[in-house]
């Protein structure tokens, strides 16, 4: 029997392996629509791979899985696991070896143009029929490494709906002037997302100034908002407050200033020096802004920049990554509307889903025998 994957990414390829893995007389073909798998693999973590975290639902089932392939695993900070190696050609390269031992064909440069419900797939390379289909083409982030989308409406021709598409783990862009003026100062901080003067969502960890807004993980694990805000007809005035000295109230910070002249000692001469500006000398006004400090926020780098995609095929349209319209038609990965924060979770998704796609198609061909 046969089953066709399209999209040599994440999902498809520990779909394809973890099905031969276990039906090695299956044939398992990958269609990829660039001319090499696995390009976004090896950009994420920059270029390290953070392919799990020790706290993802399913962290036990993806580390299962690499250890049957032979890639070592180590932990890092914040419970992120990284290849041994600490390099993300490495992941690649072991999932390809898999792939070829275990005789997986991978069809690239093939653009798939449509899904039948009969299960042939249409693409420049030609027509397949199969068995079981398994769609995992990626979303929208970063079309250069794959994803460009096509996979939304190759899935609403079956009859799927499609949730609004907007981009996520992706930096913020400001008009307010400040960010600019530091651009490369990192601090750490507490940041509220603040619509039409009402808290949409919080966050604390590492905010990067930069000359177009903020970058950092706290900015990043916040975006989904600003970028479902923003991809509205009429998007809400959009505000990030920031706290920069959570640990410290306004009156431990007045104290500070007029001991020693300045919150330096704190936040550092550069960001120290902004604020101080900003409130023109003013103790309590410092303070004030550096419990409070409020840049306009205008929109998000997009989807070129966006690690991820906010929104997808709905998880009620599917049971076990199975299609609930076309039987046999699994949909896996970004793809789906499900998204997690910064830390090697949505990648574990993506591993995740693939497999439990090949475990589903494995039950259904024993059940045949």
């Amino acid at each position: 029997m046969t089953t066709i994957i399209i999209g040599a990414g994440a999902s498809g390829l520990a779909a394809a392996i973890s099905l031969k893995q276990q039906l090695p007389c299956e044939k398992v073909i990958i269609l990829e629509r660039l001319s090499s798998p696995g390009k976004k693999i090896l950009a994420t973590g920059n270029g390290r791979c953070n392919l799990t975290n020790k706290y993802a639902e399913h962290y036990t089932q993806t580390k299962a899985f690499f250890e049957s392939i032979g890639l070592v695993l180590c932990e890092e900070e914040q419970g992120r696991i990284y290849p041994y190696s600490l390099k993300a050609e490495t992941v690649l390269e072991i999932l390809l070896n898999a792939c070829n031992n275990l005789n997986i064909e991978i069809i690239t440069d093939c653009e798939v143009t449509e899904i039948k419900s009969n299960l042939t797939v249409h693409s420049s390379k030609g027509i397949f029929k199969a068995d079981s289909i398994i769609a995992s083409a990626g979303g929208m982030a970063q079309k250069n490494l794959g994803s460009n989308g096509s996979g939304y409406a190759l899935l609403k021709k079956l009859g799927h709906t499609v949730t609004d598409l907007s981009p996520a783990l992706v930096q913020l862009t400001s008009s307010s002037k400040y960010p600019r003026s530091i651009k490369g100062t990192r601090t750490r901080c507490s940041i509220a997302i603040e619509l039409n003067g009402v808290i949409a969502a919080e966050e604390s960890g590492e905010i990067l100034f930069t000359d177009y807004g903020i970058s950092g993980i706290a900015a990043m694990n916040l975006s989904y908002i600003v970028g479902q805000n923003f991809a509205k007809k009429a998007p809400e005035k959009c505000i990030a407050v920031l706290d920069l000295v959570p640990e410290m109230s306004e009156k431990q910070l007045i104290e500070h200033i007029e001991t020693f002249g300045s919150l330096c000692g704190i936040l550092g001469s550069k960001l120290s020096d902004i604020i101080s500006k900003q409130a023109d000398a003013d103790a309590e006004k410092a303070a004030k802004f550096a419990k409070n400090w409020r840049l306009i926020i205008t929109g998000t780098k997009g989807f070129d920049f966006a690690q991820i995609t906010c929104g997808g095929i709905p998880l009620c349209e599917i049971s076990e990554f199975e299609s609930n319209y076309i039987k046999n038609l699994y949909i896996c990965g970004e793809l789906l509307d499900k998204q997690f924060e910064c830390g090697g979770f949505n990648l574990d998704f993506a591993w995740h889903s693939g497999i439990t796609a090949a475990k589903r198609i494995t039950e259904k061909r024993n059940d045949k025998n």
